[in-house]
């Protein structure tokens, strides 16, 4: 049955469009979806790949570059598109690196809660904000919608009840969720083969093991213009970020390196290990400060630079635009 929460004003930032929703069958909550946590480990230089022609591969099966263009099924509301591209992937009983896909694209734009009655009206009388739960199991999970389609299968699935809609940062609605008890958040819970329950672990770990202002991932999921590359560079000179570890057949440990036809390589780096652990390849996510990613640069001439977080969206930077990391190294 649906049901609305008692939670406090400091829930609430923004309304819409009235809309309702109903809670449906959930996937089993899936704690060991979490990734591994890794220590900080020193970065040696050594890169790898497969052979030349699995790199040749990879690199042209790369993901869009960019975000989709946002658009709006309901007005006002924009939809968060590469949430939703993540959760239309989802198979019918969803694998861990799938639900790892839709956890690392939930970690960007926005998402949106429902509230129960008028929200406008209730701030205004100082009174407190019901939002959307579903009970699951003995277990209450907050309703979050990708957009204006998973709203309107709500509103549909219930018969329009009167409520409102809150947009809200997605790092917020994570943070909330897992600050007021909740046993995770149920994405698109209405909408047939899109939808999934990220459980508190999960959630958790993602938010306990990115850094805090989740700069990058913002950069390169956003609207980009000629100062998108030189904002990613400065990021990389200031935050840490991750690298893909692994092993070759001779058991040696690498990072890894995307090849490009040409003969261009350049270091994978990842704004969050889940990053990693979403390709699917196995490979280890280890973080780095930037004055190792620096070393590991200036130690290697034959990298051209590198490309952040390849399984998208991504971007490639050049070592003369790294120049800020570079001088990190020293001498």
């Amino acid at each position: 049955m649906a049901l609305f929460s008692r939670r406090g004003r400091s829930d609430n930032t923004d309304d819409a469009a009235a809309t309702a929703a109903e809670p449906v069958e959930s996937p089993a909550d899936r704690d060991d979806a979490a990734p591994e946590a890794v220590p900080q480990v020193g970065i040696s230089v050594s890169t790898f790949g497969a052979d030349p022609a699995a790199a040749h591969t990879a690199f042209a099966a790369r993901p869009a570059e960019t975000a989709p263009t946002p658009r709006e099924i309901v007005p006002g509301l924009v939809d968060n598109a590469l949430l939703q591209a993540a959760l239309s992937t989802l198979s019918e009983e969803p694998q861990n690196a799938e639900i790892m896909n839709v956890m690392r694209q939930a970690l960007q734009g926005q998402l949106f809660l429902r509230a129960q009655g008028d929200v406008q009206a209730l701030l205004a009388a100082g009174e407190q904000i019901n939002l959307a739960i579903a009970s699951v199991e003995g277990k209450r999970f907050l309703l979050a919608f990708s957009g204006g389609a998973a709203l309107q299968a709500s509103v549909d699935s219930e018969g329009g009840a009167s409520t409102s809609v809150i947009g809200q940062p997605a790092i917020e609605v994570l943070r909330n969720a897992v600050s007021g008890g909740y046993d995770g958040i149920y994405l698109d819970h209405a909408t047939l083969g899109a939808r999934v329950i990220l459980p508190e672990p999960l959630i958790t770990r993602a938010l306990e093991e990115s850094e805090p202002t989740f700069e990058i991932k913002a950069l390169l999921s956003g609207s980009r213009d000629e100062s998108t590359a030189a904002r990613v560079a400065d990021a990389l000179s200031r935050l840490p970020v991750w690298v893909a570890g692994g092993t070759d057949a001779e058991g040696r440990m690498g990072l890894a390196e995307a090849r490009t036809p040409d003969g261009r390589r350049r270091i994978e780096v990842f704004s969050h290990p889940l990053e990693v652990v979403a390709l699917g390849r196995g490979d280890r996510p280890l973080p780095v400060q930037p004055e190792q990613l620096g070393r590991a640069l200036a130690s290697e001439p034959a990298l051209t630079g590198v490309v952040v977080d390849p399984g998208g969206p991504w971007i490639e930077l050049d070592r003369d635009g790294l120049a800020g990391v570079l001088a990190l190294a020293g001498d």
